[in-house]
């Protein structure tokens, strides 16, 4: 008999309209993984070690409101929520974060628009194009918070719900981007854009929320620990 488990992912900061995306694994009760990080690159990077189990395990992904999300962890439908912002004492669901770790956030651009903007970074970006993510993002908060303390008007030529997108629009020269340090070489290679600078003192973290106070299985406490000791050891 086969154990779902569901594993979300939250793009959110503390307002009301958050997000999730909600990844689901099924595989035998003795070899329970619910991996899981962001961004989407970092999730595939912590799924893939269930993937090479030897018990079969099938992938489902869906989205949802964050209240139902913490609903179900609550009622241990699902496992864990990673998310980019923790828990507060304000949510009427009792849950637990697990610090995963930190990253720094790197500016990425094409070639061609980094010949353009890329010298003298961070003043570089002085009315540079960009594509940020939208307000439902903590990570957009942080990013303000930067241009505010650092004097910066960059032209904002387009924010978006999806990561995907933004780095799709940025492959396309339209704008510079910024993503996690930890994922630099992927985005990359993948999208054949260059790192033009990195944001210091900005660190966007990584937080596991589950209903428990300590992580009890020992494949989801493996999962987790892969995530602070590879992922986000530097």
């Amino acid at each position: 008999m086969a154990v779902y488990l569901l594993l979300t992912v939250l793009f959110s900061d503390n307002k009301s309209t958050r997000y999730t995306a909600t990844f689901q694994l099924s595989c035998t009760p003795d070899s329970v993984i619910t991996p899981s990080a962001l961004p989407r690159t970092i999730v595939c990077k912590i799924i893939e070690p269930a993937l090479h189990l030897p018990q079969e395990i099938s992938l489902i992904s869906r989205e949802g409101p964050l209240d139902a999300m913490l609903a179900d962890l609550a009622i241990h439908k699902v496992d864990m929520v990673l998310s980019d912002t923790p828990i507060t004492s304000a949510t009427s669901i009792k849950a637990y974060n697990h610090l995963l770790g930190e990253s720094e956030l790197s500016c990425f651009a094409t070639f061609r628009l980094a010949k353009t903007f890329g010298k003298g970074f961070p003043q570089s970006m002085n009315g540079a194009p960009v594509l940020l993510p939208t307000a439902e993002y903590a990570v957009r908060h942080l990013l303000d918070t930067w241009f505010q303390d650092n004097n910066l008007h960059p032209s904002i030529r387009g924010q978006f719900d999806d990561s995907a997108l933004i780095k799709s629009f940025g492959q396309a020269g339209l704008g510079e981007f910024f993503m996690s340090s930890a994922i630099e070489g992927e985005v990359c290679k993948n999208f054949n854009v260059k790192v033009i600078g990195r944001l210091k003192g900005i660190k966007q973290k990584y937080y596991a929320i589950s209903a428990e106070r300590k992580v009890k299985h020992p494949a989801v406490a493996e999962i987790c620990d892969i995530a602070r000791t590879a992922l986000f050891s530097d």
